[in-house]
């Protein structure tokens, strides 16, 4: 099975890949200008994967998941994706980032944090599906 795991922004959405269960990739970050342009983007990369299923990171049991349910799913209409969605929550997976990235440059906002969060949602996701 192949996996994207996305960590949709208002910015910046980061992206992950993985193809089997042991191994997750971060993708370079898809820089947001407008949701048609994100969402084509996505699709683009989706395409070029061959995705069969995508994970999309959620702050879930916050008073705002289902807010963001609806915002995810409005994107992923957008984006067309014919295959399965599953929501993994998100919680602390940008500070995570941001932690992994430490002596990087991190003032620089070109999406490296946004995927490797996006990395740490789908690792998160195949490691609980595994059990």
């Amino acid at each position: 099975m192949k996996y994207i795991a996305i960590d949709l922004g208002l910015k910046r959405i980061g992206l992950a890949y993985s193809a089997h269960k042991d191994l997750v990739t971060p993708l370079p970050a898809i820089i947001r200008k407008n949701r048609n342009q994100a969402s084509d983007e996505v699709k683009k990369v989706i395409k070029e994967w061959e995705v069969d299923a995508v994970v999309i990171g959620i702050p879930l049991g916050g008073s705002s998941e289902d807010e963001m349910k609806r915002r995810i799913e409005h994107f992923m209409n957008l984006v067309d994706f014919q295959g399965e969605v599953f929501f993994q929550d998100e919680a602390g997976s940008s500070k995570e980032a941001e932690s992994m990235m430490r002596g990087e440059i991190k003032q620089i906002r070109d999406g490296r944090i946004d995927s490797i969060s996006a990395m740490i949602i789908l690792q998160r996701f195949l490691a609980k599906s595994k059990g």
